[in-house]
């Protein structure tokens, strides 16, 4: 790449930061440091920005990673939550969540490439009118422990890879071996998107645009694990990142 594309990052926030304890961003340093390695250049946004704001961070950047953290707000895709759901749920951040969500709109406006990992993956879906499972151990008890947060940067389970999929074009496999430290999922799939990996239990693990949906960006991927925390261990997942910064790169032949 020439010229190192310039990627727009939305973190996660703290209600009390280190400075003054103020209402603070918080990220996690795997992100920016994978972009880099990739041959992307990171840009932190700020969740508090107006909306023209976001319009023009999208605009002057090439391409958009949405990034994990705390649980969405249930009342964006549920109508209603039991006593033991609402247990569950993390205390969310409005701000974030509604930040993100103009930001995805701006992303299908401005027609940017998107990565979206963990969090960014269901508020994507989200976003689009998709529901998830709020907690998976409650409501699919049959399922694997996905909340291995004590073995973040190491292979977990194994996920099968759609034959026609990004992620098995990037990595040359139909299974692939991730982390994971979520407690969510992708229930119902919004259109325009398909799900493309899954987990030995059924989990989704990954979404994509449809085929007669692929126009709509230049390139969508969203995972539910973290491959930003596998890349030390695991250099195979350095790919997915280059695939995305160089969709990105082939943005900064126009305006920016």
């Amino acid at each position: 790449m020439k010229t190192a594309p310039l990627i727009l990052i939305s973190p996660s926030t703290q209600r009390r930061g280190a400075e003054f304890f103020d209402y603070s961003l918080s990220l996690s340093d795997a992100y920016p440091r994978a972009i880099a390695a990739a041959g992307g250049l990171p840009w932190v946004m700020s969740c508090t920005l107006p909306p023209s704001a976001i319009a023009e961070t999208v605009r002057r950047s090439h391409g958009v990673l949405l990034t994990g953290g705390d649980d969405v707000q249930p009342r964006l895709y549920a109508s209603r939550l039991s006593p033991r759901l609402k247990k569950t749920v993390s205390l969310a951040d409005p701000a974030r969540d509604f930040s993100e969500i103009l930001l995805i709109q701006e992303v299908f406006r401005q027609r940017k490439p998107l990565l979206a990992i963990c969090r960014g993956h269901q508020l994507l879906n989200v976003a689009f009118g998709g529901s998830l499972i709020v907690d998976i151990p409650t409501q699919k008890p049959k399922a694997i422990n996905h909340t291995r947060t004590d073995l973040k940067d190491k292979i977990v389970h194994d996920v099968k890879l759609a034959a026609d999929s990004r992620l098995a074009q990037i990595f040359e496999k139909l299974t692939l071996g991730v982390n994971s430290t979520h407690h969510q999922a992708v229930a119902r799939v919004a259109e325009p998107f398909r799900p493309t990996a899954f987990g030995p239990d059924g989990i989704i693990e990954a979404l994509e645009l449809r085929g007669a949906d692929r126009r709509l960006l230049p390139y969508l991927l969203a995972v539910q694990f973290h491959p930003e925390r596998l890349i030390d261990r695991h250099p195979e997942f350095l790919g997915l990142f280059r695939s995305f910064t160089e969709a990105c790169a082939s943005q900064t032949e126009g305006p920016a």
